[in-house]
């Protein structure tokens, strides 16, 4: 029975945003406040990457792992299936049920037939967790095999909240220090055969993993590197022409940028995965995004870290100085900060070559990969 109102379970979410939570910590915190206001009995909590919306880690509660994961995978990018999350993306639409999609048969989900109805599920539930600067998210709760299928007004409630979860996302994606670098330490290589398995690796991959795995199985890779092999692999393919990049924070606290690529001789094609230290520039827009700056603000506060004052900046940009002071008030709020050489810390950690990328008012469209 629902407990919460849609305001309810706004305000607890936005709560949860400014605390010091991990994603694991909230993932775990929001499906508690979620469960309140729309029952449901298994949920995926999957974070991504905005900018190629490659998944980077994930917290689930009674949903698919181990190689039905892997089959979902499969069916999300390649085979017919309803609700599939890169065209609840595309299409605008923040949530949507199985059961409304197929008319009440969810036997005409592939996924259905295949995963959830032998594993005991019935009714699926997906939100698209999208804010001004791409999907941030995804929510995927279950229901029970006999239970009720969600109702609209399920459906949507979590629409209503999707803007919530995705600034919640990007709190917990950037509100740890960025500063936290890697030193000297080299970057990692993994050859991955054509199960997904290592092959081979580099003494440094094994440090990497090491930290990106945290508490989770040892023998298991991580969910960023699953993710970016399947992109290259549909990139080599033709199935996609997204990049095969994703920006995670290891849990000791260091950014790293996961790369993947094919490799093919005559007989044999293996996937090629590099983890190394990311840098300021490659972190800029993410950081920069996950604060909701716009494309003006961006731009003022490239000019701030060049050093410039607010009558240079009026000039450079034909803006007057009351319109510049503005601008820098609103970055200030949006950032939690109270000066130009706590913005510049917060945004650049002293690195101060990221004009190029923070000013590009581009955005890609996100296509989210399985969750």
């Amino acid at each position: 029975m629902t407990t919460s109102t849609p305001a309810t379970v706004r305000g607890e979410i936005v709560r949860l945003a400014n605390l010091s939570l991990n994603l694991h910590e909230f993932a775990r915190a929001a499906a508690r406040v979620l469960r309140r206001a729309v029952p449901f009995d298994g949920v995926a909590v999957v974070a991504l990457d905005p900018a190629t919306a490659l998944a980077v880690d994930k917290w689930i509660d009674n949903s698919l792992t181990g190689n039905a994961g892997w089959r979902l995978g499969e069916i999300e990018f390649h085979e017919p299936d309803v609700n599939k999350l890169r065209h609840l993306a595309a299409s605008g639409r923040r949530a949507a049920s199985m059961s409304a999609a197929t008319g009440g048969k969810l036997d005409r989900s592939r996924r259905y037939r295949e995963l959830l109805r032998p594993r005991g599920f019935g009714d699926e539930l997906r939100t698209v967790c999208t804010g001004a600067s791409g999907v941030w998210g995804l929510i995927v709760m279950h229901r029970d095999r006999g239970a009720p299928h969600f109702a609209a007004k399920d459906v949507d409630l979590l629409a209503s909240v999707s803007g919530e979860l995705a600034e919640a996302f990007q709190r917990v994606s950037v509100r740890h220090d960025v500063s936290a670098g890697a030193g000297d330490r080299d970057p990692g290589l993994l050859l991955l055969d054509a199960e997904g398995g290592v092959e081979m690796a580099n003494g440094a991959a094994a440090g990497w993993l090491e930290e990106l795995r945290g508490t989770a199985q040892m023998r298991q890779l991580p969910l960023v590197v699953t993710a970016v092999a399947e992109r290259a692999q549909a990139i080599a393919s033709g199935r996609s022409d997204a990049a095969a990049t994703a920006r995670i924070r290891t849990v000791s606290g260091r950014w790293l940028v996961v790369r993947g690529s094919l490799l093919a001789n005559e007989t044999h094609v293996r996937t090629a995965v590099t983890l190394e230290p990311a840098r300021a520039p490659e972190l800029a827009e993410l950081i920069a995004d996950a604060y909701g700056l716009s494309a003006r603000e961006r731009r003022v506060t490239e000019l701030v870290a060049q050093g410039l004052p607010t009558a240079a900046i009026a000039d450079r940009l034909l803006l007057s100085t009351y319109t510049v002071q503005d601008h820098l008030k609103a970055v200030f709020d949006k950032v939690d900060v109270s000066s130009r050489g706590e913005l510049v810390a917060r945004l650049f950690v002293d690195h101060y070559q990221v004009a190029g990328r923070l000013s590009d008012p581009r955005r890609r469209e996100a296509v989210p990969a399985a969750g």
